[in-house]
């Protein structure tokens, strides 16, 4: 072979090379391309990504733009799941005629139905709408649900007869009785009015659809005790067992009821719980939840784990309850995000939702919407966003 030809040879393969080098780095900047990643959505992905959006500390229902900027954002991020406020403090959040009756104050956008709203936008951006009645039996001290009903209150040993007081745990609310027929025809009535009249996914109850357990010595639950222990009145201690299991038993009892009533008007309609973990929740609410997720009352549970240590954390994770559960629903957990005087940083956010993932839970939840990303927050608005898109590069579909 000449010297001319081998040149010819070897710039052949010097072109092929560079040809293949070319080939090999625009195939790199095309698959990982993080918008074309964005594109390829696995189908696989099985994943409950929720927010709550509360009244409280928060002004998504009021602003103009409000819901449709938190929607289109949630949407954006790959969330799939919202829990509107519907009941808060003696309020409700739609135009109900349950609530007019009782001359309830029904807080309205001035430009119309707050839910009906957040059900059309949440819809036609993919996400599940499941309305939260968020303050279960709780009525501010001076409602007009307190003035016009007093014997609708349940009270605690050391009240005195007939008086109007409000818990240890919340020195500004009253609890109404969860065991008083006109009490939970009024909370029966709204739930019907909401599945009833609304295209939503679902309903969800949370921790305070029971009662603090120092309460019960009003006179109706006295009375009906007594009728029902040959004339003895209920132990002076609020913790002894046989007095927590009927209290807690005629709670589960109503809570029967109420999936009764939901399902023979939807039959697909979501029973969401987001209790606190099953031995908190019964000792101190007298929610007995693992007996209802036990009766398939619930098909969806988001339980409440908000602690900063991590190991806390996991240790509520690892409960016998929440076990149990796991076996037969769908469960996710709900995390804080952080309060308007105390943000939370999304180093911990972004570890529990490790921690979450690392045990193969259904997914998770956020309390609450004005704290994922905010002016408020350690990071940036901005740089929060570009964290969840982190956290959330694909969208999910629910589980079942």
């Amino acid at each position: 072979m000449t010297s001319e030809k081998r040149q010819s040879r070897f710039r052949v393969f010097l072109a092929l090379g560079l040809i293949l080098s070319i080939v090999i780095l625009v195939a790199k900047s095309i698959l990982f391309s993080p918008s074309l990643a964005r594109s390829q959505t696995p189908t696989t992905i099985t994943e409950i990504r929720g927010v709550w959006l509360t009244n409280v500390a928060s002004g998504v229902f009021f602003s103009p733009w409000g819901i449709n900027r938190a929607i289109a954002q949630l949407s954006q991020l790959n969330f799939n799941t919202i829990y509107p406020v519907v009941w808060n403090r003696g309020h409700t959040f739609y135009p109900s005629a349950v609530a007019k009756q009782e001359s309830l104050l029904t807080i309205m956008r001035l430009n119309g139905d707050v839910l009906a709203e957040i059900v059309q936008q949440g819809h036609r951006q993919g996400l599940r709408v499941i309305p939260w009645f968020e303050y279960g039996f709780m009525t501010p001290i001076y409602s007009e649900l307190a003035r016009r009903h007093p014997t609708w209150i349940t009270q605690s040993l050391t009240q005195t007869e007939g008086a109007i007081a409000p818990t240890a745990q919340k020195p500004q609310l009253l609890w109404l009785n969860p065991l008083h027929p006109e009490v939970q025809q009024l909370i029966l009535d709204l739930i019907k009015e909401v599945v009833s009249q609304y295209d939503v996914d679902g309903i969800q109850l949370d921790d305070h659809f029971g009662m603090p357990v120092e309460l019960g010595y009003d006179p109706y639950t006295i009375e009906r005790y007594q009728q029902e222990h040959y004339g003895n009145s209920p132990p002076n201690s609020p913790f002894n067992g046989e007095w927590m299991r009927w209290r807690a038993n005629k709670i589960s009892e109503f809570m029967g009821e109420i999936v009764q009533t939901v399902k023979s008007i939807k039959p697909d309609c979501i029973i969401s719980l987001s209790p606190n973990p099953q031995a908190f929740a019964y000792k101190h609410y007298l929610q007995d939840w693992q007996t209802w997720v036990q009766r398939g009352w619930v098909d969806e549970l988001v339980l409440q784990v908000y602690r900063d240590k991590l190991s806390s954390f996991a240790a509520e994770l690892n409960q016998p309850a929440v076990r149990m559960a796991r076996r037969t629903i769908p469960v996710s957990v709900g995390i804080l995000t952080g309060t308007l005087r105390a943000p939370i940083p999304f180093e911990q956010i972004q570890a529990q939702v490790e921690v979450i993932r690392d045990r193969a839970f259904d997914g998770v939840s956020f309390f609450y919407w004005e704290t994922l990303w905010s002016y408020l927050t350690p990071e940036s608005p901005q740089q929060r966003r570009r964290e969840f898109r982190e956290l959330f590069p694909y969208p999910a579909i629910i589980p079942n």
